[in-house]
């Protein structure tokens, strides 16, 4: 199969990032300081130039102490995402992008993260003469009753032609993950105007609301004109059968945004939080009639970092400014408080994680403080924020590289922040990993042909936190020049990681 040719790439970065980006380097070049790939871009590449590999079938977790790499599997897996069901705590479920292979991947563990299994999800039909879709860009969330929803993007190309067309995919599990029998594929779009990407779902699992059980998933629809494209938001009130797409930032806006995160209220309010990179703000909108209708468009803080950082640690990618919202739906003192927390460039030249709260369904928010410890001159990134709805703690995880032994800060570690009162103060920070990872020269062997230099880590990890326990995913390369069991072509590379932390 042919590579098509960067004539269709160069159409879809004035579509989804308005022009204002270049192509990654690849392998052995210095970074540019103006760089990132969309996450679903290097799978295309791949898949366009070698064909999917093949696999997909059943696999093991393997222990490595109080970590578990729940994918255990050939070739990269990156951009992860974990939900806990709270009608069962045992079941948990998470996903993650495959690079070297067509479909989304989905992992399950039915007694409480210590062995998972792994399922592929659907993809439609394909478009035209030598058509593939892949999939991309994972989320997942429980109901209340234990319904299982999975959201993801499918990108359909053909040889040689290029994209085809984007759309939404929401896919149903009603045994904790093990199966997806049914998907919903809606929002289809060409390209010419705009190029969905980056969902987020969430769902209604509050006893108080008159939409308990909606459930919603966010988006950006990066748009190369004046209209479409913005902030888009489905509501499906039948357990994802159907979805009603509204728009959530301003529609007489630019529509330059990227990286919504949804959230719900304990009343059945609900939250968008998106990163606005023209106005160089993390907005903020709110819908009190289940997502049929939006206010205007707020701002929760303005920010150093329009778009992306170029980071040591992320040697061929860059890290992603991205939003991750929610809101305390316990009965604690903080019930209906509002938390939005991001990544932002310091005056030290590091990056760090900032977090805001509201008190006032997010008409106005707290000055932002990091959740970080002090005194470490260290990159902090690819951040992910849940709040417990059984205790209200606040607990953020994070890629650091305050551990890095080389004094560049290419090694990372995953690590989880926790407050007890409502995002006044910060515990000291758990490190989660009990291995570091570099991803920027394989350990001083480079350039290095284990690593998938193209993707990385992506644009974002995952956190779920229900009990007093935080289950953490992420991507790490500990084991990125070991050859998988049964794996035919390539390596293990970047590995689905995660634990059970009780701070």
């Amino acid at each position: 199969m042919s590579l098509p040719r960067f004539t269709c790439f160069a159409l879809l970065l004035a579509l989804f990032l308005v022009g204002a980006l270049t192509v990654a380097p690849r392998r052995g070049r210095a970074q540019s300081s103006s760089s990132h790939d969309p996450t679903w871009w290097d799978k295309y590449t791949y898949i366009a130039k070698n064909g999917p590999v093949d696999g997909g079938g059943s696999t093991n977790s393997l222990t490595f102490g109080s970590n578990v790499d729940i994918s255990n599997e050939c070739g990269p897996q990156s951009e992860t995402f974990i939900a806990v069901n709270t009608a069962q705590t045992k079941n948990l479920a998470a996903g993650s992008n495959e690079i070297f292979r067509l479909p989304m991947r989905g992992y399950f563990s039915t007694n409480g993260g210590k062995d998972w299994g792994g399922v592929d999800l659907p993809l439609p039909a394909a478009i035209g003469t030598n058509g593939i879709d892949f999939g991309s860009d994972p989320s997942l969330a429980f109901d209340s009753r234990g319904n299982l929803f999975y959201s993801y993007i499918v990108v359909f190309f053909s040889n040689g032609n290029g994209i085809n067309g984007t759309e939404m995919a929401v896919a149903h599990s009603t045994d904790g993950g093990k199966s997806y029998p049914a998907v919903n594929y809606f929002s289809f779009d060409s390209g010419s105007n705009h190029f969905n990407d980056k969902p987020m779902i969430t769902t209604d699992r509050s006893a108080a609301s008159g939409f308990r059980d909606n459930v919603y998933v966010a988006w950006d629809a990066a748009s190369g004109g004046s209209t479409g494209g913005g902030v888009r938001v489905g509501a499906s009130a039948d357990h994802g059968a159907t979805f009603s797409v509204t728009r959530a930032d301003d529609p007489s806006g630019p529509g330059r945004s990227i990286g919504a995160s949804p959230a719900v209220g304990p009343g059945g309010e609900l939250y968008v939080a998106w990163n606005d990179y023209v106005q160089n703000v993390i907005a903020f909108n709110r819908s009190l009639d289940g997502g049929k209708t939006w206010g205007t468009q707020s701002v929760v803080s303005a920010k150093n970092a329009p778009f992306d950082v170029g980071i040591p640690a992320e040697s061929f990618r860059r890290a992603l400014v991205y939003p991750s919202l929610g809101a305390d739906t316990s009965t604690g003192p903080h019930r209906g408080r509002l938390y939005c927390s991001w990544m932002d460039l310091t005056a030290s030249g590091v990056t760090d994680i900032l977090i805001s709260y509201s008190d006032d369904k997010g008409t106005t928010w707290s000055s932002p403080q990091p959740v970080t410890d002090r005194g470490y001159f260290a990159d902090r990134f690819n951040h992910w924020m849940s709040v417990d709805a059984a205790t209200g703690d606040v607990n953020v995880a994070f890629y650091d590289t305050r551990f890095d032994t080389t004094g560049s800060r290419y090694q990372t570690d995953y690590f989880l922040s926790q407050s007890k009162d409502g995002g006044v103060n910060w515990s000291p920070n758990v490190r989660v990993s009990n291995q570091s990872s570099n991803e920027h020269d394989c350990d001083g062997v480079f350039p290095c042909n284990g690593i998938n230099y193209g993707n990385q880590q992506g644009d974002y990890e995952g956190l779920a936190s229900y009990g007093g326990a935080s289950y953490p995913v992420w991507t790490d390369s500990r084991r990125q020049l070991v050859q998988a069991p049964g794996c035919s072509r390539g390596l293990a590379m970047e590995e689905v990681f995660t634990a059970k932390v009780i701070p």
